[in-house]
Order: structure tokens, then sequence, then C-alpha cells
């Protein structure tokens, strides 16, 4: 199997653009495939204004920029983004049948020992891959979002992957910065969206049975789980606490605990009433002004803050 020397990245939007982003910024030639002059245009505007963000914190430094965006080249023609490449990652709709007509077309021109990565958050790659003539060379390389501030990396191989292929993506994402997990399957979710999913229902359906508000359930995950689990994670964090104290309260906490087969219904009804959040001005929270852009920027402003100490710690 090749060496991995040169990167095509399929999509260049919120998340295509910035992993195309993290390649260039450890040195690889990075080829950005898109339908459009004018969504690669767009994605170049977000990788300047990343390495922007970069530069103000000290992250990249100002005279590099031009060197970092000269390993980024844009194009609209499969053939030549994909000729003689070595690792191709694909970040477009998060739909099943988009998906496998991408990369139906891509491994028409790519070499047959490329490496095929999914950006994909919870689609199952057997099921991407299934119309592949080499599924054996596909896994997922799910980026969290924001993609060029989070750290995690989930590698989830398909059921016909070759083992090795999940150790070589692991360590390649590894290499450029990112931290890279493997998953011994894939399941629905993968495990980050799973365990995600299991602390909304929960907190959702605390706020529907009047027993915090909004504000006071994310209060005490912040100030408590979120802060711990930021240090150590849940299994370990049971461990260190003692496993008969996490038996216990799994023992009689279990069955209050909210087990719904589906979305919570207070969800479904601020959806259906056009209460989105902040993109619609209104959610669980009300959202007026630049309360949402403040929030934002102090999220990014600490995630950059944990970038420089992990880069320093790793010096």
């Amino acid at each position: 199997m090749r060496d991995i020397h040169t990167i095509t990245n399929i999509g260049s939007g919120t998340m295509g653009h910035a992993t195309a982003l993290q390649f260039a910024l450890h040195g690889y030639p990075v080829r950005m495939l898109d339908v459009s002059q004018a969504a690669l245009d767009h994605g170049m505007e977000l990788v300047d204004r990343d390495l922007a963000t970069f530069v103000d914190h000290g992250i990249v430094r100002q005279e590099d920029v031009d060197g970092i965006k000269a390993h980024i080249t844009t194009t609209t023609d499969y053939g030549q983004a994909l000729k003689d490449t070595d690792f191709v990652i694909e970040s477009v709709l998060e739909k099943l049948e988009v998906k496998q007509q991408v990369w139906r077309q891509a491994e028409s021109f790519a070499p047959e020992d490329a490496v095929f990565a999914t950006n994909t958050s919870g689609l199952s790659p057997t099921a991407i891959a299934s119309t592949l003539q080499h599924p054996e060379r596909f896994l997922v390389a799910h980026f969290y979002n924001p993609a060029h501030l989070m750290p995690l990396v989930e590698v989830v191989p398909a059921r016909q992957t070759e083992p090795d292929l999940v150790k070589r993506t692991v360590e390649l994402l590894n290499s450029i910065g990112k931290h890279a997990v493997a998953l011994d399957r894939e399941a629905p979710g993968f495990v980050g969206n799973r365990i995600q999913a299991a602390v909304m229902r929960e907190a959702y359906y605390i706020i529907r049975e009047g027993i915090a508000s909004p504000s006071a359930v994310d209060d005490i995950v912040r100030y408590s789980l979120g802060l711990r689990w930021s240090i150590l994670g849940p299994v370990v964090s049971a461990d260190l606490g003692g496993l008969d104290i996490f038996e216990t309260l799994l023992h009689y906490l279990s069955k209050d605990l909210c087990n719904d087969q589906d979305a919570d219904p207070t969800l479904r009804e601020k959806v259906s009433n056009g209460d989105l959040g902040l993109k619609s001005g209104k959610g669980f929270y009300e959202w007026t002004g630049g309360k949402g852009t403040e929030l934002v920027t102090r999220r990014d402003e600490e995630l950059l803050d944990a970038m420089r100490r992990e880069a320093a710690r790793g010096k």
C-alpha cells in the first residue's frame, strides 16, 4: 500500500475547507475539489478567515500564511484532483445517495491503492462503500465541528475495511495535529454522537418534566461533568471514583431515566414551530442582539487556548 504524500479533499464548505487546511498546515499538498469555482472560492475565503484567526492567536506566523495556502490547489475536475493521489477525504452533503455517487466517481479516477475516507457524522461506512469495487480501502474519518479547532477524529472501519488501514489513518491524522481514535466496529452515530444523544435526551426530559430550567441544566453540566470530562472521560472517572458507587447509582436511578425511542416531544414541537435556536432567533433560549455571536466567539477563544496549551505540551 502506498505511502501518503498527496491529499485529495472533496468538498470545500464548513467541514471540507477545514480538513484541507489541516493537511496544508502540516505541509501536505492538497487538491480541493468541488462542483463549482464559486464553491471553491468561498472555501478559500473560509481558509483565509481561519488562518487569520490562527495568526491573531499566535498559532500560525503571518509570514507562513502564503506558504500554507500554496499547498492548496482548487479544481472542479475529478481527473485532475485524483490522479496519483494517496489519501482522499470527502465532506459533502450528509445523504447516503450523494456520498455513494461522489465515491463511485472518485473511484473511477483514483489509484486502486489510494485510501478513501468519508467525513460523515453517522452514516454507515459499509452502506456508503457498498457500491465501490474496492470497499476494503474505505473508512470513516469523522472530524468534529469546528474541524479547525476540535482535536478529535473518529476513525471507523466499514465491514470490509482492511485492519491495517485503520492504523495507518490514525497515524496520519495524529501527524497533522489531531487526536484520532479508532473504533473497533461501526455503529449508528459512532461513539461521540451516541453519547451526546444520550445526554441530550436526558437533558430535554429533565426540562420537560419541570425538574430544572434549560439554564440550570446547562450550568450543572458545565460546572461538573463537562469540566471533569474535559480532563478525564466517563469510564476512567468511574474507575477512579469506585465502580461499586456507580453500580449502586445505576441500579436505583436507571429506571427513572428517560428511555424515549424517538426525538423529545418538546424538541419536536419547537422544530415544528420554527423555533430552531440561534438560526431563527428562538429555541430553548431567546437569541436577540449579538448574544449568539458572543457565545460562539467565547467558545472559539477557549478552543484556541486549548490548542495552544496542547501544542506547547507537545514541544
